[in-house]
């Protein structure tokens, strides 16, 4: 039928009315789009739920991520959940050891930090105990660090020069030889895998330095424009709080007499050593000098 509606107000206008079927076109329309919203929204949950470290897994799951290095997260998820379990106290984490010393063994860095880590929350395992002292030798210094701290929950000192070069400039050597081209600022905060240095070779060729250890840029040696042999040194990196914190709690167990310079610095408050610092350094200096007084006296004739 016809009908008069008016335009834009000023003359009617004559328009066909009829019954379309473009509500339902809308409707049929939107329908895939919803569709497609909500799988994504699902394929978005899921995706977080199954890489989320905080998901229990079963022990066929923790089996089986053990050795699925393709995917370096279920590795990690699944070492993990054996820690947990270790914490816990419950003997069923045992039948995973041989896949985490295993591990131990991997070119994955990642997986070599976490099992260094793992190992220590079970000092009763001397199988445990030998491949720490292989990882303690590692060429990663991250890896050696967390070996080191591990090794003292086995009462064990063979760890201990490297704690205490925690509490020492990294010095960060020269993968190849070439021109520095960039480097960050001193100060800079870092983290493992920041770019810290740019280099320049012949051929037009070039090589990126990334930070091996969290931490902030302490000195640069070879500022931009130096001519640097391969194993030169670039630049220096201190140590993050956490890392600090955790070698001087380290020291106040296993530390000797020739770490007391080390630690004295961060008890006298040197740089930036915050309060948190100072206190435990203090008291991991007293502890060495308490243990030093005490050999000294059992010598004394």
């Amino acid at each position: 039928m016809t009908e008069q509606v008016t335009g834009n107000g000023n003359s009617p206008q004559s328009v066909e009315t009829a019954v379309t079927a473009a509500p339902p076109r809308r409707l049929r329309a939107s329908g895939p789009i919803l569709i497609l919203a909500v799988l994504f929204v699902v394929g978005a949950f899921l995706s977080w739920y199954f890489s989320w470290f905080g998901r229990d897994l079963s022990d066929s799951d923790i089996a089986n991520y053990l050795v699925d290095q393709k995917h370096p997260r279920r590795v990690q998820h699944a070492l993990l959940q054996v820690q947990q379990r270790i914490e816990r106290g419950d003997p069923s984490a045992a039948q995973w050891y041989p896949q985490v010393i295993k591990l131990a063994g991997s070119p994955e860095r990642e997986f070599r930090l976490t099992v260094a880590w793992l190992m220590g929350f079970d000092n009763r395992s001397q199988e445990f105990h030998r491949t720490l002292l292989q990882l303690v030798r590692d060429p990663e210094p991250i890896v050696r660090r967390n070996a080191a701290l591990a090794l003292v929950r086995f009462n064990d000192k063979s760890g201990r020069a490297e704690l205490r070069a925690i509490l020492e400039p990294y010095p960060l050597l020269a993968p190849v030889a070439g021109t520095v081209a960039s480097t960050l600022k001193e100060g800079a905060q870092v983290a493992r895998g920041t770019l810290l240095v740019r280099m320049n070779q012949p051929e037009n060729a070039s090589a990126e330095v990334r930070s091996p250890l969290p931490g902030s840029l302490a000195k640069i040696i070879a500022p931009a424009g130096t001519t640097v042999a391969q194993g030169g040194t670039l630049l220096t990196i201190n140590s993050d709080e956490d890392s600090i914190w955790e070698a001087l709690r380290a020291l106040s167990l296993v530390g000797e007499a020739e770490d007391l310079p080390a630690v004295s610095l961060y008890a006298q408050g040197a740089g930036s050593t915050s309060d948190r610092i100072k206190q435990q350094a203090t008291l991991t200096a007293g502890a060495i000098q308490s243990r030093t007084n005490s050999s000294q006296e059992k010598l004394t004739p």
